[in-house]
């Protein structure tokens, strides 16, 4: 039977959660519950005949088959604070965390410390990565004041800028995530993507 390893998605509604997952594990891909949601979810642009965004307040579910056969289980929070009560179950026997910010937020890096905090048994083990997307939308901060944040706080994590929907800036998330668990002290493992 093939190895299987637990990575958590979580972070702002809107995100990429849903998307980041997608766009590697493709048809693989479950989500056990979504609806329409307004309140914590970024509005949308008033366009006549476009849909209101989705929000998942439930789970997503993929899976990424490596080449040496290794599954990743990719688990996607909801991103809502209101959900907290599901992150907790998520988190055991996680391996690693990515946290994907949406920059075009207000306030970005309180929306941040939302997710670290959170998820700070995954944060202090040092095995968390943080995706910044939709840069270029409405809000610019330099990744340099993530950075910064993540220093007030005694982290030293990786920030990037990705777009979720390409499946290379998801991987590297990915390869990053695994390349931070072989040299933490948490077991080693023989997995790569």
């Amino acid at each position: 039977m093939a190895d299987r390893y637990k990575i958590l998605f979580t972070g702002t509604p809107g995100g990429g959660k849903t998307t980041a997952i997608k766009s590697v594990a493709g048809l693989n891909l479950y989500r056990s519950e979504a609806l329409t949601e307004q309140g914590d979810a970024p509005k949308a642009a008033p366009h006549a005949g476009k849909a209101a965004q989705a929000i998942t307040v439930g789970m997503d579910y993929g899976e990424l088959i490596l080449s040496n056969g290794s599954v990743l289980e990719l688990y996607g929070t909801p991103g809502q604070r209101r959900f907290a009560f599901r992150w907790r179950p998520l988190v055991r026997d996680a391996l690693g965390l990515v946290i994907l910010v949406d920059d075009s937020r207000p306030n970005p890096i309180e929306d941040l410390g939302i997710y670290l905090e959170n998820f700070k048994s995954l944060v202090d083990t040092g095995v968390a990565v943080i995706g910044v997307g939709h840069r270029g939308k409405h809000r610019h901060l330099p990744t340099e004041a993530y950075y910064q944040a993540l220093e007030k706080r005694r982290l030293m994590l990786p920030v990037f800028e990705v777009d979720v929907r390409k499946p290379d800036h998801v991987l590297m998330l990915l390869d990053v995530l695994f390349g931070m668990l072989e040299v933490s002290e948490a077991p080693r493992t023989d997995v790569g993507t």
